[in-house]
C-alpha cells in the first residue's frame, strides 16, 4: 500500500463502523502532508509525518506546552508513532493570511489578536525545557544563505575580500540577538500558520519551538514572507506588542528605540535564513512557489542593512552579487 492508503487503513480503525471520506488539506515546507477527515458530522485533521524523516516527538511535546500555557493549538486525539501518523482536532481551513488577502480591513482585529496570543505563548512557565535558540543554530540558519542563495540560487562565489565582509556582519548579527531576552520561540509565527478559529487564532506548525531571543516570532509575524504592509504599520504594531508585553512582565527593553532596533537586527537574521531555505526548497525539494516570495524578503532585508551602520557592508555585497534598485525608502531611524 502507498502512504495515502495506510492513512485510510488507520483512519478506519480509529472510527470503526462510520462512514469516511478523505481530502487532501494542506502541504508544508517539509515532508509532512495533512488531510482532512469527514466522519459522519464531524471533521479532523490526519498528519502524515514519514518517520523516516520527520520526528513527531517534538510537536507532541509542544503542542502540550502551548496548550498548558493557554493559546489554542490542535488537540491530539490519536498517534501511530511507528507510521508517522496523528490524529488531530481540526482547527478550520481559513488562515490568516486567506482572511487578510480577501479582507485587508481585518488587518488590525486579527493582528491584534495575534500579538494577543503570541504574548500568552511567551509567558510559558516551560520555555526553557525546548532545545536553545543558540549560537550554533543561529549560526547555521546563516549559513543556509550563503550555501543556497549565494552559491545555488545566484550562481556565485565570494571573493576573498566579500567573505570578510559577510562574516564580520553574520558576527554582528549574531551577537546582537543572542543578548537578547530569552522566551518561547514558534519559529514560523506567521499568517500562514495562524487559523481563524474560537478562540482566534488557533497556531500551527509550531514543532521546532525552541527558547530563543523575545523579537524573533514578531518579525515572522509583521515582517511575513507571504503578505507585506507599509512600514508605518508594522512600527504601530511593534509599538502595541511593546506596550502590551511591558505591561504583562515580559522582559521587553525599556527604551523602545532600542527594542525595535533588536527587532530589526533578528529581523536581518530571519531574512537570511529565509531566502536560504526558500532556494533550498526549489532546487532539493522541487518546490518552486517559494522563488515568487523572495523580492519581499529581499526588500526587507536590504531595507534594514540601509538603516545600520554595521549592516550596511552587507549590502554592498549584496548589490555586487546581485545589482538591484537603490531607490527604496530608508524609512525609519532610531
Amino acid at each position: 500500500m502507498d502512504r495515502r492508503q495506510l492513512v485510510e487503513h488507520w483512519i478506519k480503525a480509529q472510527f470503526p463502523q462510520q462512514s469516511i471520506s478523505m481530502q487532501p488539506a494542506s502541504a508544508d515546507a517539509s515532508f509532512r502532508r495533512y488531510f482532512r477527515i469527514f466522519v459522519e458530522n464531524q471533521t479532523f485533521i490526519v498528519m502524515d509525518a514519514p518517520p523516516q524523516y520527520e520526528d513527531c516527538g517534538p510537536f507532541l511535546k509542544v503542542a502540550d506546552i502551548l496548550a498548558e500555557a493557554g493559546v489554542h493549538v490542535p488537540r491530539i486525539i490519536g498517534y501511530n508513532a511507528e507510521q508517522g501518523f496523528m490524529l488531530l482536532s481540526d482547527l478550520g481551513n481559513t488562515t490568516f493570511l486567506q482572511a487578510l488577502t480577501a479582507q485587508p480591513e481585518m488587518a488590525q482585529d486579527l493582528y491584534n489578536d495575534a500579538v494577543d496570543a503570541l504574548i500568552t505563548l511567551q509567558l510559558s512557565q516551560r520555555a526553557e525545557s525546548l532545545p536553545p535558540y543558540d549560537q550554533a543554530l543561529l549560526s547555521k540558519e546563516l549559513n543556509l544563505f550563503l550555501e543556497w542563495y549565494i552559491a545555488k540560487h545566484l550562481q556565485k562565489q565570494l571573493s576573498e575580500r566579500q567573505r570578510t565582509i559577510v562574516g564580520d556582519v553574520f558576527e554582528h548579527i549574531l551577537r546582537n540577538n543572542l543578548a537578547q531576552p530569552k522566551v518561547l520561540v514558534h519559529r514560523d509565527y506567521h499568517s500562514r500558520n495562524l487559523m481563524m478559529t474560537l478562540p482566534n487564532p488557533g497556531i500551527i506548525d509550531f514543532q521546532d519551538a525552541v527558547f530563543g531571543p523575545i523579537t524573533y516570532d514578531l518579525v515572522s509575524l509583521f515582517k511575513d514572507a507571504y503578505i507585506h504592509w507599509d512600514e508605518e504599520r508594522i512600527l504601530d504594531w511593534v509599538i502595541r506588542y511593546w506596550e502590551k508585553a511591558r505591561a504583562a512582565g515580559l522582559p521587553v527593553d525599556a527604551d523602545f528605540a532600542s527594542f525595535y532596533r533588536d527587532f530589526e537586527w533578528m529581523g536581518v537574521q530571519r531574512h537570511l535564513k529565509v531566502l536560504g531555505i526558500f532556494a533550498r526548497l526549489h532546487y532539493r525539494d522541487d518546490k518552486s512557489n517559494y522563488l515568487n516570495d523572495m523580492p519581499v524578503v529581499m526588500g526587507y532585508l536590504r531595507k534594514a542593512c540601509k538603516r545600520y551602520r554595521a549592516l550596511s557592508p552587507l549590502l554592498i555585497v549584496l548589490d555586487e552579487l546581485d545589482p538591484a534598485e537603490s531607490s527604496q525608502k530608508i524609512g525609519y531611524t532610531f
